[in-house]
């Protein structure tokens, strides 16, 4: 008897795509809507395990672009540029860690709407952007100078997605803080690495899947009225919150915020022909992979894993378009060197969120 179940492929059926098979062999997860080709201008941003997929795409010979190049000296020094938050993601912005502070600095860039003048200074008088907490490890000299530093940034946002064929973007939380008198998004709460809280101006907001579907909409359409050429390619963070100020557990605050931002990828990709996620959240996550890609403390992700989703994303390119031929690049054996050695430090070394483990009592 024929049915509409009798003529789908071995990955249809749970049977056939998972139970009879180890989680490494477990594979084609994704069915990529367009070609991504190594001539492409690709931008990445997002939750730090983007910067993973920037890198990769790097080693592979892809046109990752860099919107703002550290200065020759400290380009030279992988872990000064690291320190300093060069070419981890195409913007020099640190992690963006909700939809909201994503669209903020895209506002800011094509002057929609005006950045804050808001800089703490510490005691020690030094002076932190508190949209960039950790972009100057040991502070500007002076507010003007961080002023200027992030209207640089603004600027190479602007001239970068003019030139963006495609956007990758890593969703990683739902839990923000605001400052509710002016309704701006800080991407961490002031008084962690940066800044002073004060409860009567510092809120906490957990975004709803409504918020964050129309504000990511919004974002992508901006973007495409910059560029109508441009493509979306939108992925979830695997790494657990590293704390949850909703009240609740941490576990069930971690899979409320992934299967929100989920669910808001997966409406947009069946929406827009433009924009298209891939799965690296399951691919890490899911449990018949039964999370042999965490390291003991089951939150960040271990080297092996990296490379099993970014292997996934090219096998899959390449099973759907066929493989490319390399490009001949000037800074392939650097930044091949490069990613080796980084492959070997765990997935969220340069996320801030990371650090709110100091403050448990």
């Amino acid at each position: 008897m024929q049915n509409p179940y009798t003529s789908l492929p071995d990955n249809a059926f749970w049977k056939t795509a998972v139970a009879g098979r180890r989680p490494r062999e477990i594979n084609g997860l994704w069915n990529p809507k367009f070609e991504i080709k190594k001539e492409d201008v690709i931008a990445t941003a997002g939750s730090c395990f983007a910067q993973h997929i920037g890198r990769a795409l790097k080693v592979k010979g892809y046109n990752w672009h860099d919107s703002e190049p550290a200065p020759l000296l400290i380009r030279l020094n992988k872990e000064k540029s690291d320190l300093f938050n060069y070419g981890i993601f195409t913007f020099r912005t640190g992690n963006i860690y909700t939809v909201a502070l994503l669209k903020q600095w895209i506002d800011w860039s094509l002057g929609k709407t005006t950045a804050p003048e808001e800089i703490w200074a510490s005691p020690e008088k030094r002076y932190y952007d508190l949209f960039r907490p950790n972009i100057e490890p040991n502070g500007f000299k002076s507010a003007n100078e961080a002023l200027k530093s992030r209207q640089s940034t603004l600027k190479a946002i602007k001239r970068s997605l003019q030139k963006t064929d495609l956007f990758i973007f890593t969703l990683g939380l739902t839990e923000a803080w605001i400052n509710s008198q002016a309704q701006y998004v800080y991407p961490m709460c002031p008084g962690t690495l940066a800044g002073e809280f004060d409860a009567s101006q510092h809120q906490f907001k957990n975004f709803s899947f409504l918020e964050i579907y129309t504000t990511l909409t919004e974002v992508l359409d901006t973007l495409k009225n910059i560029n109508p050429r441009m493509r979306f390619l939108l992925t979830v963070s695997p790494v657990p919150l590293t704390a949850t100020a909703s009240g609740e557990h941490v576990v069930t605050a971690t899979i409320h915020s992934k299967s929100v931002l989920r669910a808001v990828a997966g409406e947009l990709t069946t929406t827009r022909p433009d924009t298209d996620y891939f799965p690296s959240y399951e691919i890490i996550s899911a449990f018949p992979f039964k999370g042999v890609f965490y390291a003991e403390n089951m939150r960040n992700v271990l080297p092996q894993g990296v490379n099993f989703v970014m292997n996934s994303f090219f096998n899959c390119q390449d099973r759907v378009f066929g493989s490319q031929p390399e490009l001949a690049s000037i800074n392939k054996p650097v930044a091949a060197a490069t990613a080796s050695a980084q492959t070997q430090k765990m997935a969220d070394e340069i996320c801030e969120d990371a650090l709110l483990e100091a403050f448990k009592k």
